[in-house]
């Protein structure tokens, strides 16, 4: 158990538990899929219309507009005792709007993978899940540890990691995704940016041993691995850009994916698809109750 105090959120501040009347809406795409996997679905009685998964259960979840164009009115009528919100996804105008009505605020910032342990530790204590909260840290701590041998192991590698096209746009190394992308070995060009998802000119590439593209935001698909390759002069690959971004619950399947990868990647690992590794690794966490949808 970590020795940081549990109950305390990304600016600091203390948060009581919940009691089993908390009515909880998330402006967070990943953490409304970790309010599921904590079992805490019923409790959730809105979300944004990028909140996407678990598919079949937020059918039944009211939209409160997007992630930065909510809709106050629509959020207010749902009387929400708690609001769980992100500093890089969230506009800090509209989040200080609704505090105005919303008694709780529960503000986040996972930057890297790690900080995902008390993350879930946040809303076990906060929301009294303690116990489906630590089955997540085991199986964070799990796969942080193999990353880590997986990384010892091999030397790093500099990749250049697709966002946008026409721009073209990366991520720079202060991003979660460089954090995740580092977690295996894999170092994000460019080495310094003056923003966080800077534009890139093509000469970058010959720095790189690899160029990603990834499924996300922009949906890079086969069809453009041709025309990277040919500019970046550099081998293309696509990446599930949701396993690399997205912090909560997805963070443990995330790393998996990013072994399987980097091992397949690697010749580690002869004819094995890393998306299918990464999809055996949620089937096992969910047969072990870890995940518990």
């Amino acid at each position: 158990m970590s020795n940081r105090r549990t109950n305390v959120d990304a600016l600091g501040h203390a948060h009581a538990p919940a009691g089993p009347g908390a009515r909880i809406v998330s402006l967070v795409p990943s953490l409304t899929e970790l309010i599921f996997d904590l079992g805490l679905g019923e409790r959730l009685v809105g979300r944004t219309g990028f909140c996407i998964h678990p598919r079949d259960a937020l059918r039944a979840v009211p939209k409160v507009g997007g992630t930065k164009d909510v809709k106050v009115d629509v959020l207010k009528a749902l009387a929400p005792t708690h609001l769980i919100v992100n500093i890089d996804e969230n506009r800090k105008e509209t989040v200080d709007e609704l505090a105005a009505f919303v008694p709780h605020v529960i503000v986040t910032h996972p930057c890297t993978p790690a900080d995902n342990l008390q993350l879930y530790r946040l809303f076990g204590s906060v929301f009294d899940c303690e116990a489906a909260a630590e089955r997540l840290c085991t199986a964070l701590q799990s796969a942080l540890d193999d990353a880590a041998a997986l990384r010892a192991g091999l030397a790093d590698e500099a990749v250049l990691y697709l966002i946008w096209r026409q721009p073209w746009m990366t991520v720079a190394r202060g991003t979660y995704i460089a954090a995740m992308l580092e977690t295996v070995g894999w170092r994000t060009l460019p080495e310094e940016a003056q923003t966080r998802y800077p534009v890139f000119e093509w000469p970058l590439a010959e720095q790189a041993g690899r160029v990603f593209l990834s499924s996300e935001p922009y949906r890079f698909k086969e069809s453009h691995l041709a025309e990277v390759e040919a500019l970046g002069k550099r081998p293309a690959t696509l990446i599930d850009g949701e396993m690399v971004s997205w912090y909560g619950s997805r963070a443990v399947a995330g790393l998996r994916y990013l072994i399987a990868l980097r091992r397949r990647l690697a010749g580690l690992v002869a004819d094995q698809r890393s998306g299918a590794a990464a999809g055996a690794s949620v089937s096992a966490l969910k047969r072990s109750g870890v995940i518990t949808r």
